[in-house]
């Protein structure tokens, strides 16, 4: 992705911005399917892991010379006892490795200039909007 687009995308202010995924081109997210599990004679089963280039993030920000961007992911293990603990981690990505970012929300649209696209209420897929 062009440094410029990201500049535009997170600023250069290094501030935080809110939950996204980014999406690399190399295999860097790890994520279980299922639960890990111990059977009869201590027998392992481990649940399938999906590799993939999409690193979900709590919060990201691109360094002012878009040197590196960090990415913090907020991970909650549960405990035998059924106490959950929050760990947070901090991943450091190369952005000449970032190939798409992932908002969940229209705000970054403002940054490149752009509006939301009209919502559709009470349509159905295939027909065109109707004249607000």
């Amino acid at each position: 992705m062009d440094a410029r687009l990201l500049h535009k995308l997170f600023g250069t202010e290094q501030r935080w911005q809110g939950p996204c995924s980014i999406i690399l081109d190399a295999e860097a997210g790890i994520q279980t399917i299922g639960t890990d599990s111990i059977g009869a004679s201590a027998t392992k089963s481990y649940a399938p892991r999906l590799v993939s280039g999409r690193i979900a993030a709590d919060s990201a920000c691109l360094l002012a010379d878009c040197s590196a961007m960090l990415v913090v992911q907020l991970q909650k293990l549960r405990q035998l006892t059924g106490e959950e603990i929050a760990r947070q981690a901090v991943v450091i990505i190369d952005p000449s490795h970032v190939v798409a970012v992932e908002f969940f929300d229209y705000s970054p649209l403002g940054a490149l200039g752009m509006q939301p696209p009209p919502t559709r209420a009470n349509s159905h897929p295939g027909t065109s909007l109707r004249p607000v």
